[in-house]
């Protein structure tokens, strides 16, 4: 069980690694963006929908980094205060009744999503706008598969420390 988890941990840390030069790449376009607009009063359809594919693919592509960090957002009232066993005990049931759920649900609405888009070649209704408006739609059911990876690790490690509490 600790292979599949560490297995799956690595390679989330490798996903997030490569997807964390998005954020880079990111900051690049919207700085020259700026200069562009204020500067030389030039703006254009394109540079601003890659702004927003790129945004779209680095928060879908980095959330299962984020989960495996737990830094994501949480109302931690409680939680803080819990035992080693009682937040493996609310994490695993969290993962099993909503993220897990949350996984498949979105796995099984935006896969027709997503191949109708292929299907259809599809790109910006803008004038000047990106073509292949179908690769950033790709990241949503990539994201929710590396989410669902992560959440097979979270429940198998949340598991673990359930069962046997002194190894933790």
């Amino acid at each position: 069980m600790n292979k599949i988890v560490n297995w799956i941990n690595l390679f989330t840390d490798k996903t997030g690694s490569l997807v964390s030069y998005i954020s880079v790449i990111l900051v690049v376009l919207i700085a020259i963006d700026v200069v562009l607009r204020y500067l030389f009063s030039w703006t254009s359809s394109a540079n601003q929908e890659l702004e927003w594919h790129l945004f779209a693919a680095l928060f879908l592509l980095g959330a299962a980094y984020t989960l495996r960090h737990d830094k994501h957002v949480r109302v931690d009232l409680f939680y803080s205060r819990f035992s080693i066993k009682t937040k493996a005990w609310v994490n695993l049931l969290g993962t099993l009744i909503f993220l897990i759920p949350f996984c498949w649900a979105i796995l099984y609405t935006s896969v027709p999503f997503v191949i109708d888009a292929w299907n259809i070649n599809e790109s910006s209704p803008e004038p000047g706008g990106l073509p292949h408006r179908f690769l950033v739609k790709s990241t949503i059911p990539i994201s929710a598969i590396l989410l669902l990876l992560q959440g097979v690790a979270i429940t198998l490690d949340n598991l673990s420390t359930i069962l046997n509490p002194t190894a933790s």
